[in-house]
């Protein structure tokens, strides 16, 4: 028995980590997915791994006009949403006297209006007893260097999932946030030259940041959206579930 079949879900930021992990785990559990990602050949490629019902439509989340796309094609399949996951997120680490005009536009534009407009665009498709997950970061409960301006635009995430989990729940709809620790995944491997540590060190660095003293993997938060997409979790809206390794809670 696959949990999810008859389910249709949209995960954003999926070519890549903890999205394609969620949009394979639905996948997986029979949901039909439509995956988004601006990196065209690897989101096909990424849903081509996922199987017939996994639907790429490469898009960016903070222009309006790609997401109105992205619903006239699940709309035109005959389809509604019972799950949206507002993934698709970005970091671009560097100190107060270091951040351009340029970077905070569109680290805010990718990661809060991105989210605001993904959930915004699927209203009119979501089911009643719908599930809407946002993504945000255990840095918005840190001071960590470098990451200001990423962590604010994660806490402004953290804060509109509570104004929607009171918005929506009239409808039924739930509304919850999934905050990971770090995660091992291109987009941390990527901090590393930013930072100026080769990768082997930054991973070390975070491991040692939490409890459990490793890494989490990408699957781990994917087991986490699927009990927050799933009837288990009927009575939860409005929460933040921590997938961290301990890091901001021990």
């Amino acid at each position: 028995m696959r949990p999810m079949n008859g389910k249709t879900a949209l995960v954003t930021g999926a070519s890549s980590g903890i999205g394609k992990a969620i949009a394979r785990r639905f996948a997986d559990d029979g949901a039909r997915v439509y995956l988004t990602g601006r990196r065209k050949d690897e989101l096909e490629a990424a849903a081509e791994g996922m199987g017939l019902d996994a639907v790429p439509v490469p898009s960016d989340v903070s222009r309006a006009a790609d997401l109105d796309r992205v619903m006239d094609v699940i709309r035109a399949d005959g389809r509604r949403l019972d799950v949206v996951v507002a993934n698709a997120g970005l970091g671009d680490g560097a100190r107060l006297q270091d951040v351009t005009e340029e970077q905070f536009d569109h680290v805010f534009g990718v990661n809060t209006k991105g989210s605001l407009l993904t959930v915004q665009k699927s209203l009119a498709l979501l089911t009643e007893s719908a599930s809407v997950i946002l993504l945000a970061s255990t840095t918005v409960h840190q001071g960590v260097d470098r990451m200001g301006v990423y962590a604010a635009s994660k806490a402004a995430v953290r804060s509109l999932g509570r104004t929607w989990a009171a918005e929506l729940a009239p409808r039924g709809i739930r509304v919850n946030v999934i905050t990971p620790g770090p995660i091992a995944t291109p987009a941390i491997d990527g901090l590393a030259d930013r930072f100026g540590q080769s990768t082997q060190d930054l991973h070390a660095a975070l491991a040692a940041d939490t409890a459990l003293r490793r890494m989490g993997r990408p699957e781990e938060v994917a087991a986490l959206a699927a009990f927050l997409a799933g009837p288990e979790s009927s009575f939860i809206t409005g929460a933040e579930h921590f997938v961290d390794g301990g890091q901001v809670q021990v």
